[in-house]
């Protein structure tokens, strides 16, 4: 029995200048399973994305892997340099077969349910990051979020540049950027900021249509680090989010960030999807 992989449609362009096609893993001529792939700019580099990956005829029988190989063929010749799987937490054997093949966990993406707003502990308070303290809140930010990358399997130049980017996207504006919370909270008496947080709050929707927002920067300053600030800053997060009218909360953690996973276990964080991924 021979088994292909054969386009389902004509390549689309993608609008952050990437490109996409969904594709048909056929046997023999006759279609048993689907996926997707899609280069993604990341400055001067592009990265893969496999997505989509379905099985329906013939489990079992070594298809899935085929179409995964198959598509990282697809993503080299486009030029890629890195391939990604975002995998749902309900799919163990998808998690399996990407093991099987060599990636790596890197991320997970968690959420909560939200109902009602969480106190924060006494002697605490949250002031806005303004246009002022911006600046250096930023360099903080970049920082320690190239260091997670790296961390988790990037180079540095990769880990740089998809930095750059995303902090240019999200916070166009800096300080008053749009449907973001930028917070530093501190102690009553301290002029020094215990940590600092960013909700974002542009409201992407869950499957079934309910908007959720996204911790995007939990920072709890060096000197004050294991009393329990980042929990606060969890609450504050909550609290930012339901004010939003928002019930949903979600994050991500990268893998090696143990700490922090059994931080957002406690609080009642459940882990949706996972983040695989391999140099090409």
């Amino acid at each position: 029995m021979t088994t292909t992989l054969r386009p389902e449609g004509p390549e689309t362009p993608t609008p952050a200048g990437g490109r996409t096609r969904c594709w048909q893993i056929c046997a023999n001529g006759r279609p048993v399973g689907a996926l997707r792939t899609t280069a993604v700019p990341h400055g001067s580099q592009l990265w893969g994305e496999i997505a989509e990956l379905e099985v329906m005829e013939g489990r079992g029988r070594g298809r899935g892997t085929f179409g995964a190989l198959a598509a990282e063929e697809v993503l080299r010749s486009w030029g890629c340099t890195r391939v990604d799987a975002n995998i749902p937490e309900s799919a163990p054997i998808a998690r399996g077969l990407a093991a099987a093949l060599g990636y790596t966990e890197r991320m997970r993406n968690l959420s909560k349910r939200l109902t009602a707003a969480p106190a924060l502990p006494a002697g605490v308070t949250a002031r806005r990051i303004g246009a002022e303290e911006f600046p250096a809140w930023l360099d903080r930010a970049a920082e320690g979020y190239v260091r997670s990358l790296t961390d988790s399997g990037l180079s540095e130049e990769q880990a740089r540049a998809k930095s750059h980017l995303d902090h240019l996207r999200l916070l166009p504006q800096g300080a008053d950027s749009p449907g973001v919370a930028l917070r530093s909270l501190y102690a009553e008496a301290d002029a020094e900021p215990l940590g600092s947080l960013w909700v974002d709050l542009h409201l992407r929707d869950l499957p079934d249509g309910e908007p959720l927002a996204w911790v995007m920067v939990v920072e709890v300053s060096p000197a004050h680090r294991g009393r329990g600030h980042g929990r606060t800053l969890m609450l504050l997060a909550e609290r930012e989010c339901l004010a939003a009218g928002v019930h949903t909360l979600g994050l991500n953690v990268f893998t090696v960030n143990e700490v922090a996973i059994r931080l957002y276990a406690s609080l009642g964080y459940q882990v949706t999807n996972r983040l695989y991924g391999k140099p090409l």
